[in-house]
Parts: C-alpha cells; structure tokens; sequence
C-alpha cells in the first residue's frame, strides 16, 4: 500500500523545498525586496503545496482560499494576537502568526496566489504535461 500517491508525494516534495528555501530567506536574508515580498509570495506557494498533500485533487478555488487565510492570518496581527494570547515568548509560534500587520504583506499574498493560478491554468491545459509516464 502506498503511504502517499503520486500527486500527494510531488506537493510534500514542493512543500520541504519551498519550507527550506523560506527557512534560508528568514536566516540569511536582510534585504529590502526578497525577505519582505518575496518571502511573503513564496509563503503562499507553500500554504498551497501543505494543502495539496492533504487535497491532492484539483480544487479550482483553492488558491482563493490560501488568500483568504493569509489575509486572516494578516487581520490577526493587526489585533495583536500574538499578545492576547500571549504567545510573545514562544518564537516559533510568534513567527507563524506574525507580530506586524502590513498591507504590502496582503499585496504579496495576492501576487503568490494569482501566480498559483496561472500556473494551474498553464498546467490544465498543457497537452505536454497531461501524458502519462
């Protein structure tokens, strides 16, 4: 028996890489256009690709619903949640939810999802990607 499919072992695959390479951003980076829009596009990728491993069907407005919990993740930092629930002192949790509502954050997020969509679209209807192997 197969522990995860085809489809369901490419997005768990994507989902590390993408893990990885945002791991490297936050560590290694300081600059003024990767770390903050960049990260924040490829944040959404790999919201996508957890999702996928769990969904490996084509759901046509899960990229829409990857924006809205970004954006609610957004709204959360706003309201300081981090601070009413009092998680201030654990920083893995801290870095998940985010401590700085920022509106370039949402136009990022927006950017990585209309970016996740063109790519299925492209993907869909890609004769060359449909064969089978």
């Amino acid at each position: 028996m197969k522990i995860l499919s085809n489809k369901r072992f490419i997005y768990f695959t994507l989902f590390i890489a993408l893990f990885l390479v945002e791991t490297l951003i936050a560590i290694f980076l300081n600059d003024k256009f990767i770390r903050p829009y960049g990260g924040d596009i490829i944040v959404e990728w790999l919201v996508y690709c957890f999702v996928r491993i769990f969904i490996p069907e084509k759901y046509k407005l899960l990229p829409l619903y990857v924006f809205i919990f970004s954006v609610l993740i957004e709204i959360s930092q706003y309201f300081k949640l981090v601070e009413v629930l009092g998680l201030q002192g654990n920083p893995i949790l801290r870095t998940m939810i985010g401590n700085t509502f920022n509106w370039n954050d949402i136009w990022c997020y927006a950017v990585g999802c209309i970016l996740i969509a063109i790519g299925s679209y492209i993907y869909k209807n890609n004769n060359f990607v449909k064969k089978k192997y």
